[in-house]
């Protein structure tokens, strides 16, 4: 019920301040579960997301946007999104069980693959947790392009402002595979962050984003999938 009552109020808001161009959002199914996967450009990307399509989407967000800067909390809190604690060993596979729940309801999913916001608006490789859900649960996937959401709140940015935005919704995409197998993740993810390259004309980096932003803070970040998958599989929400 809160959801509808934000929704209503904050959709009118959205389109003042954002002036949205949204085109494939026939692709999204009026029923049944389906897997929202798309590129990372601001914090705000999983509030105007299901703000501005028809259907509630659920996203996942780490702790820290809800009890630090008071604006991302207010709106994360609003858009519906899931607390998790990304410091936590189990929070990789936390998120996956609370989206296989939310998918299994029926509902729509929204997750990131790149895992955490892209420091330069190029689009980095998707971790392999979207694939999971997608072989796991047989939910189709939509891939989505974001343009122009960083502009909405750049980063140390307390207050929004106006500026406009586009969203690219691409068809549903099934996959076959097991996602027990290490192979058939990453295959899917790969077929899905090209999809979502495709919708955007994002410049594609093949490498991972927080190792990007690690590398650029001075701190040692292992360069093998393995040790990167294993501390964070999933991608999620803002980051």
């Amino acid at each position: 019920m809160l959801y509808q009552v934000v929704k209503f109020a904050a959709t009118p808001l959205a389109h003042v301040m954002c002036r949205p161009h949204i085109s494939g959002a026939a692709h999204v199914p009026r029923t049944g579960p389906a897997i929202l996967a798309a590129n990372h450009l601001s914090v705000l990307d999983s509030f105007l997301l299901p703000t501005l399509l028809p259907r509630p989407v659920t996203f996942v967000a780490k702790n820290e946007y809800f009890s630090g800067n008071p604006v991302s909390g207010w709106f994360m809190r609003l858009g519906g999104s899931l607390p998790i604690d990304r410091d936590s060993a189990h929070a990789a596979q936390a998120m996956l069980d609370a989206a296989t729940e939310v998918l299994e309801r029926g509902e729509l999913f929204g997750i990131h693959p790149e895992g955490t916001r892209s420091p330069d608006g190029r689009l980095y490789r998707g971790k392999i947790g979207v694939a999971w859900l997608a072989l796991r649960t047989g939910a189709p996937v939509l891939p989505v392009a974001l343009s122009g959401t960083e502009k909405v709140l750049p980063v140390g940015a307390k207050v929004p402002r106006p500026a406009r935005i586009g969203i690219r919704i691409g068809e549903p995409m099934t996959f076959d595979g097991d996602h027990t197998k290490a192979r058939d993740r990453r295959q899917v993810t790969d077929e899905i962050m090209a999809a979502i390259q495709k919708l955007s004309g994002q410049e594609y980096v093949p490498a991972y984003a927080a190792s990007v932003k690690s590398s650029a803070n001075g701190s040692h970040e292992a360069g093998t999938e393995s040790k990167i998958v294993a501390s964070d599989p999933a991608g999620g929400g803002p980051g």
